[in-house]
C-alpha cells in the first residue's frame, strides 16, 4: 500500500471537508464508494480535516454505520489496520431519517455538528449513491435546506432513463447548482487505461500520426462479464444491459478513442473534446443491435416473472466524421457470460505492399485492457524466425503497475479524489449526454426482439452475425 510520501499532492489540496453520502447503506456504497473513501486514506489522499456522514431512511447510530463501513471493507476490500481505523472511524457518523424537501430528517443537524467541529467554512461534498429515480428529489432538497451553494455534487450513472427524462433532471439540477458544481461520474473513465487511450495517442508520434480510417479498419469495445444480477436485481429489471452500460461506460470509451485532439489535456478541453464527437455519433439503428436475455432470468427473485429485460447488448456504432467515417465501432457487454473482461481494441488495416492479402486475420491490433490496473498490448506481424519466410503474430504487453514508481488507483478511488480536487477532466457533461441520449433513443423507443442465450455462452449467435466477416476478439 502506497504512503502518503509515493503520491504528489496536486496544487490546492483539498482543504476542510464535510462529505455526504447519500444511500450509505446500500449496495453501491457498500461495494464501491466506501472501501475507495478508506483507500484515500490510505493512500494520504483525504484532506487533513474531514468527516463522512452517511444518509439514508433508517435510523442507525453512528456506531452502526462505523461497524457497516468495516464490513464493507472486509467483505470488499481489506480488513483495515486496526489503529489505522480506529482514528479513521472517529470522522464517521450517520444521519437518519431519510432527506426529502419536505423532511430534512436530522441531517441537518450532523452536518451542522460536523462544520463545527472542523471550523471555517468546509467544502460541501454529496454524493447521491442511489438509483436515477431518487436523484431529481434529492436536488431539490439540497436546493430548500441551503446545502447547495458552493457545494459539489455526484450524480452516479445513468443520468437520466430517456432522452426525456434527462431533460428533466438536466433542467432540475441547474435550478439548483451551477454547472461547475455538479460531477457526473462514470467510473470508465478514470481507470488508468482509459485514460491512456488518450495518453498513449497524444504522446506517441507512432499512434497519433495513424489515429483515423486510413490506418484503422474497425474498433472492437467489448466488457463481457460473467456477474449475475442476484444482488441487484430490482436496480437491473428496472435498467438492463443498455442503459447500465452502453450508453453509458461503452458510449464513453468510444468517445475516448474518437474524440480529436484537444487544445490541452485540461479539464475544459478534454470535456470538449470528448463531448463534441458524441454529437457525431450517428442515431443507432435498431437493425443493427442485438438484444439478448440469459436463460431463467425471470426466475431470480426480484425480477418480473415476464420481463423482456435485456442483460445483452451489442451494437454497431458509426461516428459520421471525417476521421471516423466507415469505421465501424463495435460495442458488446452482457451478463452471465463466458469470461470477464474490459478491453477497447484497435484493429489496424493491412498495409498495401508486397504482403498485401497474406497477413494473418486479426493480427494488427492496439488493445487496452481496462480490468485491474490496466495493460497495454500490442500484436505484429513477424517472420517467424528460421530459413523460411513464413509470417507469424508476436505480442507485445506492457502492465501499467509495472512502470518504474507506478502506485495506480482504483477508479472510484481517483474521481472521488478528483471531486476532493475541484477537477471535473474525467467527468461527463450535459452537451455529450443530451447526444448520448439522441443516439440512444431509437433503440429504446423500438427495441429488436429479445434474444435468449445459455449462461457460460458468449451471448445470442445474432451478435457473431452483426459482425461477420469481422470476428469478436475474445471468444473467437
Amino acid at each position: 500500500m502506497a504512503t502518503s510520501e509515493q503520491h504528489a499532492v496536486p496544487a490546492g489540496e483539498p482543504g476542510p471537508t464535510v462529505f455526504v453520502l447519500f444511500g450509505a447503506t446500500g449496495d453501491l456504497a457498500k461495494r464501491l464508494v466506501l472501501p475507495a473513501f478508506y483507500r484515500l486514506e490510505t493512500e494520504g489522499l483525504l484532506p487533513k480535516q474531514w468527516r463522512l456522514v452517511g444518509n439514508g431512511r433508517g435510523d442507525v447510530a453512528h456506531e452502526d454505520f462505523r461497524a457497516h463501513f468495516h464490513d464493507s471493507l472486509v467483505e470488499f476490500d481489506t480488513a483495515p489496520d486496526p489503529k489505522q481505523w480506529d482514528a479513521f472511524s472517529q470522522n464517521l457518523f450517520f444521519a437518519g431519517g431519510g432527506f426529502t424537501s419536505a423532511d430534512p430528517g436530522s441531517l441537518l443537524d450532523v452536518i451542522g455538528k460536523a462544520r463545527t467541529a472542523l471550523g471555517g467554512d468546509p467544502q460541501l461534498v454529496h454524493y447521491l449513491a442511489v438509483p436515477p429515480v431518487a436523484f431529481t428529489e434529492l436536488t431539490k432538497a439540497l436546493g430548500q435546506h441551503g446545502l447547495a451553494k458552493g457545494s459539489r455534487v455526484v450524480y452516479e450513472k445513468p443520468f437520466g432513463t430517456s432522452a426525456e427524462n434527462f431533460r428533466e433532471l438536466d433542467e432540475v439540477v441547474h435550478s439548483v447548482l451551477d454547472e461547475q458544481q455538479v460531477y457526473r461520474i462514470d467510473h470508465f473513465l478514470g481507470k488508468e487505461a482509459t485514460q491512456d487511450l488518450h495518453m498513449l495517442r497524444f504522446a506517441n508520434g507512432l499512434f497519433a500520426s495513424s489515429w483515423d480510417r486510413q490506418y484503422i479498419e474497425s474498433v472492437q469495445i467489448d466488457v463481457p462479464e460473467t456477474l449475475d444480477i442476484n444482488d441487484r436485481a430490482q436496480f437491473y429489471d428496472a435498467t438492463g444491459a443498455v442503459l447500465d452500460m452502453m450508453v453509458t461506460h461503452l458510449f464513453q470509451l468510444s468517445a475516448e478513442v474518437a474524440m480529436e485532439p484537444p487544445a490541452t489535456l485540461g479539464a475544459m478541453d478534454l470535456q470538449a473534446a470528448r463531448e463534441e464527437v458524441i454529437s457525431c455519433f450517428r442515431v443507432l439503428d435498431p437493425a443493427e443491435v442485438v438484444l439478448g436475455q440469459y436463460d431463467h432470468y425471470r426466475d431470480v427473485p426480484g425480477v418480473d416473472p415476464h420481463s423482456n429485460q435485456n442483460t445483452f447488448v451489442a451494437a454497431r456504432l458509426w461516428v459520421d466524421n471525417d476521421r471516423w467515417r466507415g469505421v465501424p465501432f463495435y460495442l458488446r457487454t452482457g451478463k452471465e457470460l463466458a469470461a470477464s473482461a474490459q478491453r477497447v481494441s484497435l484493429i489496424l488495416r493491412d498495409p498495401p505492399g508486397p504482403l498485401s492479402g497474406q497477413l494473418p486475420a486479426g493480427s494488427n491490433v492496439l488493445c487496452f485492457s481496462l480490468a485491474g490496473d490496466g495493460e497495454i498490448d500490442l500484436s505484429l506481424v513477424t517472420k517467424r524466425p528460421g530459413p523460411g519466410t513464413d509470417l507469424d503474430v508476436g505480442h507485445a504487453s506492457i502492465q501499467l503497475a509495472s512502470l518504474k514508481d507506478a502506485d495506480p488507483l482504483p477508479a472510484y478511488v481517483r474521481l472521488i479524489h478528483d471531486v476532493l480536487l475541484g477537477d471535473r477532466s474525467l467527468f461527463t457533461r450535459p452537451d455529450g449526454l443530451a447526444s448520448v441520449w439522441k443516439v440512444a433513443q431509437p433503440l429504446l423507443d423500438n427495441p429488436p426482439e429479445i434474444k435468449t442465450y445459455e449462461r457460460g455462452s458468449w451471448g445470442p449467435a445474432a451478435a457473431a452475425q452483426l459482425i461477420a466477416p469481422e470476428h469478436w476478439l475474445l471468444g473467437q
